[in-house]
């Protein structure tokens, strides 16, 4: 059975991607952060999810990225309510954390290296998203290139990484009504970016309402816990 790196982050679209390798014959390693969100509920839903998927090994990393905060998600600032994106002139909001992707892909990457993974799984989207740099196409085709020059498993031993990114061009109700059939529980998912400690969302924000539109969407009732 081949190896996979799946990025768990406690989220719908993380569990869906974790699904999906599965189904598709993966042993499937999960790798999540504690990188200093505000949100770390969604850690406790990483492990539930990881533990109730039965994956050969889940590693939950401590990072610490409130020491250059820029993200609403690891200060003081407040979650904004969701706003509409403007396709014409995107702007992008306060919930963006700085390189997260680059450094939990990296991350990744050498978790796949020493376990002779040659697939990383990662969850973004460029469909309903909040219009962050680093869930495009164009970001995972870059970084898929520098992972094929970086590591001695690409360079010496002739070993392809693919970052597989399933959920790219897909919406949300397209991603839940496709994990229903898989099986994905989610209310075991947590995806508010204000989510309590108890894992209860706040229901404004744009993971929130992006989340519940997708359900709506998919003909499918809606599982999360609302504070």
């Amino acid at each position: 059975m081949e190896t996979a790196v799946v990025l768990l982050s406690g989220g719908l679209d993380s569990a869906t991607v974790l699904a999906i390798a599965q189904d598709q014959g993966f042993d499937c390693l999960a790798l999540s952060f504690r990188y200093g969100q505000n949100h770390a509920s969604e850690i406790d839903a990483a492990a539930e999810i990881a533990a109730h998927a039965q994956v050969s090994r889940h590693v939950i990393v401590d990072i610490d990225l409130r020491v250059f905060g820029g993200s609403a998600l690891t200060s003081d600032v407040p979650i904004p309510d969701f706003v509409e994106l403007d396709e014409e002139e995107p702007a992008i909001p306060i919930t963006y954390v700085p390189a997260r992707n680059t450094i939990f892909l990296s991350y990744a990457l050498a978790f796949a290296e020493v376990s002779k993974a040659t697939r990383i799984f990662v969850g973004v989207n460029a469909v309903d998203y909040s219009g962050y740099p680093d869930c495009r196409p164009e970001f995972i085709a870059a970084f898929e290139e520098m992972a094929n020059l970086a590591t001695k498993a690409a360079t010496a031993d002739g070993l392809r990484m693919e970052i597989v990114a399933p959920l790219m061009d897909m919406s949300k109700g397209e991603i839940s009504r496709l994990g229903t059939t898989l099986g994905v529980d989610y209310s075991r998912t947590v995806s508010c970016y204000d989510a309590n400690q108890r894992g209860e969302a706040c229901g404004r924000c744009d993971s929130c309402v992006l989340r519940r539109r997708g359900f709506e969407d998919a003909g499918l009732p809606d599982p999360t816990r609302y504070a």
